[in-house]
């Protein structure tokens, strides 16, 4: 079985085609590929289920078992994948119900019309002893927003596991903790919902930037600040533009011993 493996910043995944597949992939053969130790290692699969021309229909995988309802760096990744296999420069990607215009830009970058952001509230929940301040917000999937004046990755690793399994999100939730730099631009770190801390999160990023920008901390664009790399995010109407690479890294083979 052929895998390609890619990264957006950092934030890795393999791309398999399920014609490729003898059958459908399942959360058991997902965790043992996934694995870094065991398996191949990557934050998640991007199962292509069809592909035609200039659209594609992708499921995408966390490295738990679950499925996520959209990535950012994963679907700009299959997006990437789909302009070099059918020639055209713009493309679209879908992931369960939304679908996701993509444009290809100059070198890796990858211009996606992400479509509608839900800002939220803000509300607070106890965590640890500790009341968080957070601003949900839906980009097609769930997100806790915390601004942080100062935070490193210790506290990174101690709350987001806690608000990611938090009883105020029954399916769980994307965590970021925010600080703003200027106007123009954020620094973001990201515990993602079935995957943990990553290098890079392109609804991560869009969620932080439509929370800024909501709340009166930033101005759209904003470019989000990662671990990996830089996004942008530009924010109009309640839709978002996200902007930022997709590279290849290498093709592979499963050996005939790891079975699927």
């Amino acid at each position: 079985m052929r895998f390609s493996k890619w990264h957006g910043l950092g934030n890795d995944y393999l791309l398999v085609e399920r014609a490729e597949l003898a059958s459908p992939l399942t959360a058991e053969q997902v965790r043992r590929v996934c694995d870094y130790h065991f398996g191949v290692g990557s934050d998640g699969i991007l199962e292509v289920v069809s592909a035609q021309d200039s659209r594609a229909e992708v499921v995408i995988w966390n490295p738990d078992g679950s499925t996520a309802e959209l990535s950012g760096n994963g679907t700009r990744i299959a997006a990437r994948w789909l302009a070099r296999r059918s020639g055209r420069g713009d493309v679209t990607i879908q992931v369960g119900p939304r679908e996701v215009v993509a444009h290809m830009r100059e070198g890796h970058e990858v211009e996606m019309d992400v479509g509608e952001v839900d800002v939220g509230e803000s509300e607070t929940i106890d965590v640890d002893g500790e009341t968080i301040e957070l601003t949900p917000v839906s980009v097609g999937n769930p997100h806790a927003v915390i601004r942080r004046d100062n935070f490193d990755r210790t506290e990174l690793l101690r709350l987001g596991p806690l608000v990611e399994n938090h009883p105020r999100f029954p399916a769980r939730t994307n965590v970021q903790l925010v600080r703003v730099e200027s106007p123009a631009d954020l620094v973001v770190g990201v515990w993602e919902r079935g995957a943990g801390e990553t290098l890079s999160s392109g609804t991560s990023s869009v969620a932080a930037a439509a929370a800024a920008v909501a709340h009166g901390w930033c101005d759209s664009p904003v470019t989000v600040h990662l671990a990996g790399g830089d996004l942008r995010v530009a924010l109009q109407d309640g839709k978002a533009r996200l902007t930022g690479p997709a590279q290849e890294i290498c093709v592979l083979e499963l050996s005939e011993e790891f079975s699927l």
